[in-house]
């Protein structure tokens, strides 16, 4: 079976997308690659191929994660790091923005970029693969604990972080690893639950983002700690050959999750690569000799053995990494001009919720007054936690393997006095989260007091203030509610700056008539200061929109962390789709973000191809899934003007409707946004391309069906503020 599989893959066709991004760094396709690796393969001792599956073992490297060097074909030691916002360990290096903070901004460019300067500084650091970006969890829980390291619970939004992050490292360079494959939602009990999901929602939610990364050429998908269905994700046959490796063409390797291997005959199941190569005792070793012993004796196919060195080397050749490529040093200096990205992403993924009487932005302001220890750096040290696991100053990102060490902080009180001091303006600093005195005198008589609170969540092998991963309640931690409470008693014109990993509860803050303003600045890494200010005081207008729901109230969600197996009863209503399947009114919907100026939305324009026909895609299998799902078979044009009195970005997002003949789906799901910068007064067009794919639903039998009927096309600011509305029809 292994040898037909990689025979079929040699002749499937390989998409342009990625192949344009790889080509530009001196990398090759597919079609080239799986040539060289074949014969590469074909000059190596079975020990060579055994050697290049299997991690030398935890700690037993300069990465990671590493594998030995095969001398006979001249391939390095491959080195393996962390993570999807930089690399992990480095001392040169930048730490970049988290994912969440990336898919806030809705910029199709900065993601893109993004990847691309963690991917030449990861290149620069000899770092072969850099394991991100994240697609999983997807994020159907509010307080899962990794939800920020990915790009939030739409997979659509997600599939295009993971698209651009991937083009944009791999065409640096460097091998991505799309992770975690697959249903990894939660941290509690993530190495013992099983995960059990309908068919129908594993493709529409959580497999769509990962068929993005495939399409976009991913060298490399790493396969999760629970079970699907009973069997663990790095030994599901179901999930990593019928899915992952048949269904979606995925032609690179399948690694595993740090000691998520359990058995030697994981090799027959489709995992390729073991990492770190031992549990993290060094005594447990599944593959090396035991993987030679099970070839020797035909539990492991010989063939099969060929197939999963074919795929690392296949992944290693596609990204040029053949030729000229530096030696591994994590140490090294290979920041540049990266900042620039983390501040465009830090301060365009920053959401403007609530801006009464126009408090913001700031002009001068007489008095300025700052409350709260998330203003500040951690008194310890920028990077005195380790891995972030603490809670202590100003939240950049979360805590965890996906953390980066910072090279510097601006935290936003750093920033904020260097504004003051420009301006003229008295600055009046209490950082701390107790209520007393010192706030009551800091925040009375300014003419503005900032108020910072935050959320914080991680990786389950940290426990930072009781929350083992993930996060107990969604309350702002630190007494967030008390303090902004004080502040608000005491300044009229009190504005709450909210750094967090996903949504918190704002209803008891809302409800002060002090609260003027709200600012959503997500988790801003290192440039979090001047982000912010650039966005208070106005140098650039606000343009960030929510890139999940905000609701009222935390039951409103739907889902919990389960305490054991989770069946994923709520299915396809995640998010907004169920707060819309439920006709839940949300705090801040989906999609949600103010501006300084205002947007005026017109001129739907809707355009079915003749190739808009109804029935299940029939093309052949390549990189993402058949090849039909990626043709554009409708387009939606909508004009977009700023009408209002400064220069200003706006996200128009294409919400569509299937028809009534359709089985039961969302009400609405995304299918397409861009970001349009406009000059006050002028005016853009933005184009919607429509896949085959976005109008499709998955049948059990089928695969993906267009639907017959009437297609409801709806254009607007949010996933409630739906401003223009269309139809089309297809037969």
């Amino acid at each position: 079976m292994a040898t037909l599989r990689t025979a079929l893959l040699l002749a499937a066709v390989v998409l342009a997308p990625a192949k344009a991004e790889i080509l530009a760094s001196g990398g090759t396709d597919w079609d080239a690659a799986y040539t060289k690796a074949t014969a590469a393969v074909g000059k190596m001792s079975q020990q060579d191929k055994v050697n290049i599956v299997s991690g030398v073992g935890w700690n037993k490297g300069p990465c990671v994660g590493n594998t030995a060097a095969i001398s006979s074909i001249n391939y390095p030691e491959l080195c393996l790091q962390d993570g999807p916002l930089g690399v992990r360990y480095g001392t040169g290096v930048t730490a970049f923005t988290p994912g969440i903070m990336a898919a806030a901004t809705w910029d199709r460019a900065l993601m893109n970029q993004r990847g691309q300067y963690m991917g030449e500084e990861a290149k620069g650091c000899g770092v072969h693969v850099l394991l991100g970006p994240v697609g999983g969890p997807l994020g159907k829980h509010a307080n899962g604990g990794r939800n920020w390291e990915g790009f939030g619970p739409d997979p659509y939004l997600t599939g295009v972080g993971m698209a651009e992050t991937i083009q944009g490292m791999q065409g640096a360079g460097v091998q991505a690893c799309a992770k975690h494959f697959i249903l990894n939602e939660q941290e509690l009990n993530r190495e013992t639950m099983s995960s059990s999901v309908d068919d129908r929602t594993m493709h529409e939610l959580y497999l769509w983002p990962f068929a993005d990364a495939v399409h976009a050429g991913v060298a490399s998908v790493m396969c999760s700690y629970n079970k699907i269905n009973g069997t663990w994700a790095c030994e599901n046959k179901h999930v990593l050959n019928d899915l992952l490796k048949d269904e979606l063409g995925f032609r690179g390797y399948v690694m595993s999750d740090w000691n998520a291997q359990h058995t030697t005959s994981s090799a027959t199941s489709g995992m390729d690569m073991t990492m770190p190569g031992s549990d993290y005792s060094g005594k447990t070793i599944l593959w090396g000799p035991q993987l030679t012993s099970a070839v020797n004796s035909g539990q492991v196919a010989k063939a099969r053995l060929d197939d999963m060195a074919t795929r690392i080397l296949a992944a290693w050749y596609l990204v040029g990494q053949d030729k000229g490529y530096p030696g591994i040093n994590i140490k090294a200096s290979v920041q540049a001009s990266h900042k620039d990205n983390v501040r465009a992403v830090a301060r365009d993924g920053i959401v403007l919720l609530k801006n009464d009487g126009n408090l913001l932005p700031l002009a001068k302001p007489k008095k300025l007054a700052v409350v709260g220890s998330a203003a500040v750096v951690n008194p310890q040290g920028m990077n005195a936690c380790r891995d972030q696991g603490c809670d202590t100053g100003a939240l950049g990102m979360g805590w965890g393997s996906g953390t980066a060490s910072y090279p510097y902080f601006v935290a936003p009180y750093d920033a904020l006095k260097t504004r003051a001091a420009a301006d003229g303006t008295q600055i009046s600093l209490a950082s701390s989260d107790t209520t007393g005195a010192g706030v009551t005198s800091a925040a009375q008589g300014a003419d503005a007091a900032l108020v910072f609170i935050t959320a914080d969540s991680g990786e389950g092998y940290i426990t930072v203030e009781r929350n083992a991963g993930d996060r107990n309640d969604l309350d702002p931690w630190h007494n967030g509610n008390a303090l902004v409470a004080a502040v608000a008693d005491a300044n009229p014109n009190t504005v709450v700056v909210v750094h967090s990993v996903g949504p918190i509860i704002l209803e008891s803050i809302l409800q002060h008539t002090g609260v003027k303003a709200v600012v959503w600045a997500g988790l801003p890494s290192q440039e979090s200061g001047n982000a912010l200010v650039d966005v208070l005081y106005g140098l650039v207008s606000p343009s960030g929109k929510l890139p999940y729901t905000i609701a009222k109230s935390a039951a409103d969600y739907g889902t919990t962390v389960s305490r054991g197996d989770d069946n994923f009863a709520e299915g396809l209503y995640i998010d907004y789709r169920h707060f819309d399947q439920k006709s839940i009114e949300p705090r801040y919907p989906f999609g949600f973000g103010l501006s300084y100026t205002n947007f005026t939305y017109g001129n739907l324009q809707v355009t079915a191809a003749t190739t808009a026909k109804s029935g299940p895609a029939t093309g052949d299998v390549a990189p993402g899934g058949k090849a039909d799902l990626f043709e554009t078979v409708a387009t939606v044009t909508v004009n977009i003007t700023n009408s209002g009195s400064v220069a200003g970005a706006e996200v128009p997002q294409l919400y569509l409707t299937l028809p009534t003949a359709a089985p039961a789906a969302p009400p609405k799901q995304l299918r397409g946004f861009d970001k349009l910068k406009l000059a006050p007064g002028a005016a853009g067009t933005v184009t919607f391309n429509l896949r085959r794919k976005d109008l499709s639903y998955w049948d059990v039998a089928k695969g993906w069906v267009v639907p017959s009927g009437t297609f409801t096309v709806n254009v607007g600011a949010s996933s409630r503020d739906l401003r223009l509305k269309g139809t089309f029809d297809v037969a």
